[in-house]
């Protein structure tokens, strides 16, 4: 039998079809619900510019724009920016972009949403990652980075389980240390056997706050879910910092 192996991760695995078969559950209320809430607490005006990085194929981009906002979606994917296009106007574009690059462009707002932080080896990359995003701000915007609560993470980690997509049996394993979540996905198409790596930085608050700092960045608020209710280190799902 042969193996397809990828290498680095998120380039291949991102602009894979079978993350988006995996994935295809993600749910788009749910999206929209968060977003709704986010531009009223940042208290946004309609035709100010929100750059949604990385976009992934665009959820939260459209909706940004159906409410008015003027929205860059960017993303690493040629196959999701590919597929994002198709719903381009004269106030939402999508691009190719690496997060690593700085930017050109201004922004009243920066949304980093689904754990879409903490992708590299080094912490300095990391905060790299950060310093470009502050870069990007117009004065007094805002960078939302919306990261998992890896202690509620620690305490509910399923770590082996199989789930079925579209007739693909994707077997999923989890192990975590005090630098990375890793999640290894196997599956076989006929006779080729895929296998896949998430790997994502354990990033408590402590440390978050560490590299917001080096990225000279503030915390402006920190919020557990979507509902944006207050955070709690133990309970909440997740880490959503707004900073500027």
């Amino acid at each position: 039998m042969s193996e397809v192996s990828v290498d680095p991760w998120f380039i291949e695995w991102f602009d894979s079809p079978y993350y988006h078969i995996l994935y295809d559950h993600r749910d788009h209320r749910e999206a929209e619900f968060f977003m709704k809430n986010l531009v009223a607490y940042l208290q946004l005006k309609k035709g100010e510019k929100i750059l949604d990085l990385p976009c992934g194929k665009g959820r939260h981009a459209l909706y940004l724009n159906k409410l008015g906002y003027d929205v860059i979606g960017a993303d690493l994917s040629e196959n999701s920016i590919r597929y994002a296009k198709q719903f381009e106007n004269e106030q939402l574009k999508f691009e190719q972009h690496d997060m690593r690059e700085p930017f050109t462009t201004k922004f009243k707002a920066i949304f980093n949403l689904f754990t879409s932080f903490g992708y590299f080896d080094s912490q300095q990359e990391n905060i790299a990652v950060l310093k470009n995003l502050k870069n990007g701000l117009e004065p007094n915007g805002y960078l939302v980075i919306d990261f998992m609560n890896v202690n509620y993470v620690q305490k509910h980690l399923v770590q082996r389980e199989t789930i079925v997509k579209k007739g693909i049996h994707f077997n999923i394993s989890r192990t975590l240390n005090n630098d990375f979540i890793l999640k290894r996905i196997s599956f076989n198409i006929g006779e080729k056997a895929f296998n896949y790596t998430e790997k994502v930085a354990f990033l408590p608050y402590n440390r978050l706050k560490q590299m917001v700092k080096a990225a000279n960045l503030s915390i402006k608020n920190c919020f557990g879910d979507y509902d944006l209710s207050p955070f709690n280190e133990n309970d909440s799902q997740r880490l959503i910092l707004i900073l500027s």
